[in-house]
């Protein structure tokens, strides 16, 4: 045999056997993700629920009535915590791409590769779950239309946006100002989004907010507050990795009807009363405590729940799963309690985490590339999209399925495709064209341009054909989610063809067949 083919050979299959191991190790880095997200979506729910205390004096009865104001509007905490949280690992690989390329007069693909790949894996599989997992027969509509259809036209104007930098006024070439302009749409989109829920004359959408029940997520779905007991006296870890806990709660912010709460009280009953309605916040000892039990719940492979199991075969596949994620539950064991500081530190450090493990999953897809030879964009398009959009996926599901309406399920994908563009690809192109404006005074050229546009074409094709379903649901069924079973997984089948179409033309035209 020839010598040179059979070390030819060799390589070729020592390359494969690489490229399996690397893409384990990317599968693994996934997993990461998905244990980091109940830490992430328990520690935002405590800083979306943070309210302010406000006495005032009511003039007929001249008794002070305090008010606890809630501190995050619903609208901006599901576009900016919600929708920046759950989008963080596409934004922080796209980041940390930037920085790597910094000095390079060209941009990196792999982050604009991997957000437009998200922001089709948010509008047709995850809109394809949200579908199917209410109850048969059950349906959930979007009650404030006005918010969703402006998040819809940012949505849309965002691709649009990006299209028209990369092929109308400076082809192939991406300079300051409209780094700077992609950023900024942002803070317009925010500004629109609360104009609109506060419907502001001249700002707003004349269209009128269907009915909010009473109770926006039922209580029975909160059943493990117990109300005799400290809301810090439990395993948070346990509950939320075994799937008994309360990230279902992230968006029980939009509980009730109302701004505020009060009370009518007389002088001297004011304080004691008001503080009993409030929950219980743990210093010191507790705290300590409560860390300590992070650890604890960390080394535990069975929950309660598993021991009680009669299938044996099923408690050996649920703690195999804990044994597999237990190197990253020991790790995020060290995020402090979400009780501190109203969640706040707990939130920057769940980000932190979600960045370190962003930066592995660049190195490993340079590597899955250099030695399987496919190309980084699809790589981009398919598995880093899919894998860092788990956090969006897992928080609309929870929506549609405990929230009474569909509001927070499908603004969450409209706004998460938002934050994709204006922050995720802005912010890493104003990186970059900050550093080439004053190092060479030149603008951050793009490579694969033409493979990117033909990318947001069929991504804007194949997403008018989602939002047109989701209208005819509406004027048909009167929801956009759930339904009569059979029509919700026909919609389902029909969501994932459209994501294939997507995957599959961009991936041949960044790899050259088209």
């Amino acid at each position: 045999m020839d010598p040179l083919n059979n070390s030819t050979a060799q390589n070729i299959h020592g390359g494969s056997n690489m490229g399996f191991l690397y893409f384990v190790a990317l599968a693994y880095c996934f997993i990461g993700l998905s244990a980091i997200t109940a830490r992430f979506f328990r520690s935002m729910e405590n800083v979306v629920k943070h309210t302010r205390r406000v006495e005032e004096i009511d003039p007929c009865t001249n008794t002070k009535i305090v008010k606890h104001i809630k501190v995050w509007n619903y609208t901006i905490a599901d576009i900016t915590l919600l929708a920046f949280g759950t989008s963080f690992p596409q934004i922080s690989l796209a980041t940390i791409d930037a920085i790597r390329n910094l000095g390079n007069l060209y941009a990196g693909g792999l982050g604009p590769g991997t957000l437009v790949g998200s922001a089709a894996f948010d509008l047709f599989p995850i809109h394809a779950v949200c579908v199917v997992v209410p109850k048969a027969g059950e349906l959930k509509k979007i009650s404030d239309i006005g918010v969703w259809l402006i998040e819809l036209f940012w949505s849309f104007w965002a691709y649009i946006w990006l299209y028209i930098t990369l092929e109308v006024w400076t082809p192939n070439v991406i300079t300051l100002w409209e780094a700077s302009l992609t950023v900024l749409q942002f803070g317009l989109l925010l500004l629109h989004a609360y104009a609109q829920d506060k419907r502001w004359p001249y700002l707003s959408l004349p269209l009128s907010r269907s009915e909010r029940p009473d109770d926006w997520v039922p209580a029975e779905t909160a059943s493990y507050k117990d109300k005799n007991t400290a809301p810090y006296k439990y395993s948070e870890i346990l509950e939320d990795e075994y799937g008994n806990g309360s990230i279902v709660d992230i968006f029980s912010v939009h509980d009730g009807n109302r701004d505020y709460e009060y009370q009518n009280l007389p002088d001297n009953d004011v304080a004691e009363s008001s503080d009993q309605t409030r929950d219980e916040v743990p210093e010191g000892d507790d705290l300590l405590s409560i860390w300590k039990q992070q650890f604890i719940d960390a080394f535990m492979l069975e929950s309660p729940e598993s021991r009680k199991l009669n299938n044996t075969c099923l408690r050996v596949a649920k703690a195999f799963w804990q044994l597999l994620l237990a190197p990253w539950r020991i790790l995020f064991a060290f995020v402090p309690p979400y009780q501190i500081a109203h969640g706040w530190i707990a939130f920057i450090c769940s980000l932190i985490f979600i960045s370190g493990i962003a930066y592995i999953v660049t190195k490993l897809t340079d590597l899955i590339s250099c030695v399987t030879g496919i190309n980084a964009y699809v790589i981009a398009f398919t598995a880093l999209a899919a894998g860092t959009s788990w956090p969006d996926l897992v928080a609309s599901k929870i929506a549609a399925e405990r929230q009474i309406t569909a509001d927070s399920a499908i603004a969450n994908i409209t706004c998460s495709n938002s934050v994709n563009i204006y922050i995720g690809i802005g912010v890493p192109w104003l990186i970059d064209t900050l550093y080439n404006f004053f190092a060479y005074n030149k603008p951050l050229k793009i490579e694969n341009a033409a493979g990117l546009s033909f990318s947001l074409l069929v991504f804007f094709a194949t997403s008018v054909g989602c939002i047109g379903v989701l209208v005819f649901r509406r004027l048909t069924l009167g929801a956009e989610l759930g339904g009569p079973k059979v029509w919700a997984w026909v919609t389902c089948v029909y969501f994932m063809l459209l994501w294939l179409i997507f995957v599959v033309l961009s991936s041949l035209r960044v790899s050259g067949f088209i």
